[in-house]
């Protein structure tokens, strides 16, 4: 067995609950001694040692020869499969639907037409309530085909009926994959550019937004259509910063998952994204009262879902609660407070206990970053800073590796490193022109802190005054606000001026805007 398919056993393994092993053991010995099956018994090493050892192994096992490893390893992940497939059954709607199917297949082999039909007219109902209208789709083919073999009196009126399902069921998968299409195509583009840096980035995302857009309006969509179709333009309106509408979309989805209960139970994930979604776009506009509601609302979803049962749904609801604890600090302005939440984050990416890929969590170690900077703790921001700067040739989020380099020049700034400053300025300038990310802001910010190491310590107030004038004048230009969604570098300058720490001046503006918001 390949390399990479050893590390897959060891990882379907390690993934196991202590029930999911219980139910496979008991699954494998139903029909035997568990003495007589090697599998089981390479199983039961590979848990007791949580490594691959193949030396150790084949002493502790003298049965297996080494020429029978590659295929009782294959059998061995195939078998677990079967198991979990067995105990995940009451869990997933789709797997039950799937499993009709499949005895569907074995009536009509038998030639038990009729019954093959009533089971599949039956499966199909449930397939079209639960929004799986692929399923549907297979279903309908399966009973064209018996439809086919099996004569009836009723066949011409029965085949029209077959059709006409076939034909809407078809129109609205279509609708539903162009929008699931339009959606995956904007998340990539997000992930290569983030948000539109001028207007020509606007331009393009524009362009291509509205030539991907169908004819077909909103109300014509199934659930799915409507939930991709929302999730399209909150991606669209996320790269464009137009949060507002980010919003707006945002809580169209999450309330289409309202109106349909039994949609939220059988979907957990995709309602979970929507109100990920919802927070963020809550963040961006910095609406804090209507953040907490939705925070509450996501922090519910384990008394209305076990998740215990869904290692997948376990992982985004710990990734989203994680996410937004952190902004609500941000927000708040309590970084110290929320550096609370450092060590069980690192101990979840450390363990790599629910598998999150590399760009959530060098987004997370931005936020940490960011955290520690807030707090003052400047040695330790730099630390998770380098933790982004020093991958190597990521292809991906080059607006967070940017703001790193940036950060990391203003923490060493703060730790009075100059000739660090100076030397590591000219290397970041260079990053900025090759990934065709600077403007602006970032110039002035570069050019500032080119100054710094030669400048008086006199000097240094009425710069931060000037330097805060002009970046105050580029905020309020739409395509110049891009670079503040990443680093609150006004507040980082009045705390300079004002000569407090800078979660003390976000923390007064945040007591600010609540109480101005009472007030209306």
């Amino acid at each position: 067995m390949p390399k990479q398919k050893t590390d897959d056993l060891m990882q379907l393994v390690s993934s196991l609950s202590r029930a999911e092993k219980r139910h496979f053991r008991l699954f494998v010995k139903r029909n035997q001694s568990s003495s007589d099956i090697l599998f089981l018994q390479l199983f039961d090493f590979l848990d007791r040692q949580g490594e691959y050892d193949e030396e150790q192994l084949l002493s502790k096992i003298p049965n297996i020869k080494k020429t029978q490893l590659s295929n009782l390893k294959a059998h061995l992940y195939k078998q677990l499969l079967i198991s979990l497939r067995l105990l995940s059954k009451s869990h997933n709607e789709d797997i039950n639907i799937r499993e009709s199917i499949d005895y569907s297949r074995l009536l009509y082999n038998k030639g038990l037409y009729r019954q093959a039909l009533d089971m599949l007219g039956k499966v199909k109902e449930r397939a079209r309530e639960s929004g799986m209208l692929n399923l549907a789709l297979e279903i309908l083919e399966f009973e064209k085909l018996i439809e086919g073999q099996y004569i009836t009196r009723g066949i011409e009126s029965r085949a029209e009926q077959l059709a006409s399902e076939s034909v809407e069921i078809i129109r609205l998968v279509d609708h539903s994959h162009h929008y699931s299409n339009l959606s995956l195509r904007m998340y990539g583009l997000y992930l290569r550019l983030g948000h539109v840096r001028n207007a020509n980035d606007y331009a393009q995302v524009k362009e291509f937004f509205q030539s991907q857009l169908s004819d077909v309006k909103y109300q014509e969509l199934d659930f799915w259509g409507r939930i991709y179709y929302c999730q399209s333009y909150v991606w669209y309106h996320h790269i464009a910063q137009e949060f507002p509408m980010c919003y707006r979309y945002a809580q169209r989805w999450v309330d289409l998952f309202n109106e349909h209960p039994r949609m939220l139970q059988l979907h957990g994930a995709m309602y979970l994204k929507g109100l990920h979604n919802l927070l963020n776009s809550l963040f961006n506009i910095m609406h804090y009262p209507r953040f907490v509601e939705a925070l509450c609302l996501l922090e519910k979803f384990p008394t209305q879902y076990d998740i215990s049962e869904d290692r997948n749904l376990e992982g985004l609801f710990h990734l989203y609660h994680y996410i937004h604890l952190i902004k609500r600090h941000f927000m708040e302005g309590t970084f110290s407070d929320g550096l609370k939440l450092v060590p069980d984050l690192m101990k979840i990416i450390d363990q790599d206990t629910y598998n999150w890929d590399d760009h959530r969590i060098l987004v997370f170690y931005y936020r940490i970053a960011s955290l520690y900077f807030g707090s003052g703790n400047n040695s330790k921001a730099i630390d998770y800073l380098n933790r982004i700067i020093n991958q190597k040739n990521p292809d991906y989020r080059e607006d967070i590796q940017s703001f790193a380099r940036i950060l990391n020049l203003i923490a060493h700034f703060e730790l009075g490193n100059r000739q660090l400053v100076e030397y590591q300025v000219k290397s970041v300038f260079r990053f900025l022109l090759k990934a065709e990310d600077m403007n602006e802001v970032q110039k002035i910010i570069i050019q500032f802190l080119r100054r710094v190491p030669r400048m008086r310590m006199s000097e240094l107030k009425e710069e931060f005054i000037e330097l805060k004038d002009k970046l105050s004048e580029l905020e309020q230009r739409r395509f110049e606000r891009r670079p503040f969604l990443y680093l609150d570098i006004i507040s980082w300058l009045e705390s300079k001026i004002e000569g407090v720490p800078v979660q003390e001046i976000i923390r007064r503006k945040f007591l600010q805007r609540n109480e101005a918001s009472l007030k209306l």
